[in-house]
């Protein structure tokens, strides 16, 4: 691995407004802390679609991230400003009124019934394959752009639902280490699933630096991280939390099949599918972890979460569908899934890991042709 290039760690730089509350919070951040303007983002309850909105979950995701890597330049006492934390609330509300609305109804389950109840949510749901198009039709483009979409979950994958650990105990605790363990690469950087999939991106051309796709992220993309978040920073969506790590894994191995083999069709090599190969393994087995051990050793010892348990699940899912069918439906139009950007997105340089063809790599992430 010595021979890929040092990826940035550190804060990601502020991305761009993209309606006035966002651009309100973007340069309020920019100043030291002070008291933000009473009921700033208040108009955020009457949008007409919150999981879409770009104002309303750009907004979010600044306020997020305050609490994972903070921003480039933005003073860290920002974190827990009572008034951005009003923010923050006003934001959070309308999207979890939309999630509770998608996962509605959810069934009536004793606690022993919830990894069954998991299974069949999983089973019924009726999505579009994402999955299938990038195995079987998808082109380089179109394929780097999904990666790029997944960049602002999987360079920093696992932290959202590592904030579930000091909130339980027991057996269900001991479910969370193990999956987790798998995910950070057992304490080793090279098998980290994050290091793994910088990898991909680096093999494809792509700016691996953290955060580096944010401003090209649709809110649809943002709003598949800040449900994960909104789920972990809170105690009581904590059950929740766990039923959308479930959904994550009983979801996963086949999808990563086909994305392994999707790139593999495209003449990408072992360093670039070796993200999606790990999970297919990796998944299988945690699947089985998180229904039954997981969330099913939180409902023996908190009964009454097998409610939010499928409602995270349920959410998770939800968000998942609203995500591929915006990329497909763009796909499908002709026209890139992707944000524009300000200017092009630079493609670097394949990494040398192993000997592989060179990529001829667009410059950019281009439009689908």
């Amino acid at each position: 691995m010595s021979g890929c290039p040092a990826p940035r760690q550190g804060p990601a730089p502020l991305p761009s407004a993209r309606g006035p509350v966002s651009a309100a919070l973007l340069a309020a951040l920019r100043q030291p802390p002070y008291d933000l303007p009473a009921g700033l983002g208040a108009e955020l309850a009457a949008v007409a679609d919150p999981l879409t909105d770009e104002d309303l979950q750009l907004t979010l995701f600044l306020c997020y991230e305050l609490h994972y890597r903070g921003w480039r330049g933005v003073d860290e006492g920002w974190e827990w400003q009572p008034t951005l934390l009003a923010l923050r609330a006003r934001a959070e509300r309308p999207v979890e009124a939309a999630l509770r609305r998608l996962a509605d109804p959810l069934p009536a389950v004793l606690p022993g019934g919830v990894p069954r109840a998991l299974a069949e949510l999983v089973a019924a749901d009726d999505g579009p394959s994402l999955a299938a198009a990038l195995q079987r039709r998808a082109s380089l483009a179109q394929f780097r752009e999904f990666v790029a979409h997944r960049s602002v979950y999987h360079l920093r994958e696992a932290d959202p639902h590592s904030w579930a650990l000091p909130r339980l105990g027991g057996p269900a605790k001991a479910a969370l280490v193990e999956i987790q363990m798998d995910e950070y690469g057992n304490g080793r950087l090279d098998r980290m699933h994050a290091e793994l999939f910088r990898l991909t991106m680096a093999r494809l051309g792509l700016d691996t630096a953290y955060g580096a796709h944010v401003d090209r992220a649709p809110a649809v993309t943002l709003a598949t991280n800040n449900v994960i978040s909104l789920f972990g920073l809170h105690r009581r969506l904590r059950g929740a939390l766990l039923g959308h790590l479930a959904a994550f894994e009983m979801t996963s191995s086949l999808p990563n099949r086909r994305y392994g083999n999707g790139l593999r069709r495209l003449g990408l090599d072992e360093v670039a599918t070796r993200f999606y190969d790990e999970h297919v393994q990796a998944d299988a087995v945690h699947e089985q972890i998180a229904a039954h051990d997981l969330c099913g050793g939180l409902v023996a010892a908190e009964p009454a979460l097998a409610t939010d348990v499928l409602f995270g699940a349920a959410a998770a899912l939800a968000v998942d569908r609203l995500f591929a069918a915006h990329l497909l439906d763009s796909w499908a139009a002709g026209t890139s899934s992707l944000r524009p950007a300000a200017a092009p997105v630079p493609a670097v340089a394949p990494t040398a890991v192993v000997a592989a063809p060179p990529l001829s790599a667009p410059a950019g992430l281009p439009a689908v042709a």
